[in-house]
């Protein structure tokens, strides 16, 4: 079936299962290969996968790059690169750590501050409020899957720097929907994501490497990391950017705030991680404060829309921020 048959939601829901299956399989394969080699394997397989589907476009903005001498979109592509290989580092660390849902929950702290940072809307402190609240649920209860490595104290410093790497990631993450947009408008189709997910790939090149102790030798690794590759990247960013065809923005960002339950989820049936009362708690208000920001987001792109329309001499706004498929 052609995906322009699918309902939209189908598409996103897809994305959203096929990127925390992903991370699931990631997180089973730690035992064999450090995080850092397992990240390298998904950005290597991500990065081949991708150049193979948009070989024409990238060659042609390649091309044109050096022709024109581009210094600047070269610039902003390569830190958009950067920024992913940093936030797919950080996850990882964060998975091998705490449970899968509450890195993940951690992490859609990044696109829910881009989401309020240019509102001046009274009700966008409800969703960072409510967001505070979910992340004070987790300091609460966040040791109790890294507990038992080591003694009660050796959990407590693996659920602290578990906590941390998913901050990064969320920070990156933020940084990567920006670099996002800004490598949208410098870049046509999906080849500015292609050459950013090849630079991302060389930048975890040599941890990678270093990690490895020989687990890259192993055909198994190899097959489960091309696996996450295509899972964690390729999938998801296909359905989601064909979904987006389709419907609002907004609408996409409230449905992109069920990431967090589907992780959870994951993560219990995946890997057996069974969260607290009150670690789910923190999940559903970081959902809800994640659906009520994209909710504002698509409310003032409609109203910056309709003033683009009644003063045509104005210069129009920038295209507002899509977050990207997730790290996860």
């Amino acid at each position: 079936m052609p995906l322009h048959a699918v309902p939209p939601s189908a598409l996103v829901l897809t994305g959203i299962i096929s990127v925390q299956l992903g991370a699931g399989l990631a997180t089973r394969l730690f035992s064999q290969a450090a995080p850092a080699a397992v990240t390298g394997l998904r950005l290597w397989s991500a990065a081949a996968l991708l150049a193979v589907f948009g070989a024409s476009g990238l060659a042609g903005a390649l091309r044109a790059m050096a022709r024109e001498r581009a210094w600047r979109d070269a610039a902003v592509v390569v830190a958009f690169g950067v920024t992913l290989g940093i936030m797919n580092y950080s996850i990882y660390q964060s998975f091998a750590r705490i449970p899968l849902g509450i890195a993940v929950t951690i992490e859609f702290l990044g696109p829910l501050a881009v989401a309020v940072a240019a509102s001046r809307r009274p009700v966008d402190l409800l969703w960072v409020a409510l967001a505070g609240a979910g992340v004070a649920l987790l300091s609460q209860g966040g040791t109790s899957q890294a507990a038992g490595q080591g003694g009660p104290h050796s959990g407590t410093r693996l659920a602290i720097s578990g906590i941390v790497f998913a901050l990064v990631a969320a920070v990156a993450w933020a940084g990567y929907i920006l670099l996002s947009a800004a490598t949208g408008r410098r870049f046509s189709g999906s080849s500015g994501l292609v050459i950013a997910m090849g630079v991302a790939a060389l930048a975890v090149t040599p941890t990678a490497l270093s990690a490895a102790h020989g687990a890259l030798s192993r055909p198994g690794v190899l097959a489960t990391g091309a696996a996450i590759g295509l899972l964690s990247s390729v999938i998801p960013y296909r359905f989601e950017l064909e979904a987006l065809r389709r419907i609002p923005a907004g609408v996409f960002g409230i449905w992109m705030s069920l990431e967090p339950a589907v992780a959870a989820l994951v993560g219990l049936i995946l890997l057996g991680q069974a969260l607290r009362a009150g670690e789910w708690a923190a999940v559903g208000c970081v959902m809800v404060a994640c659906a009520g920001a994209a909710r504002g987001s698509a409310a003032r792109a409609a109203a910056k829309a309709e003033s683009a329309a009644s003063e045509p001499a104005r210069q129009p706004a920038g295209p507002d921020v899509i977050p990207p498929p997730p790290a996860s």
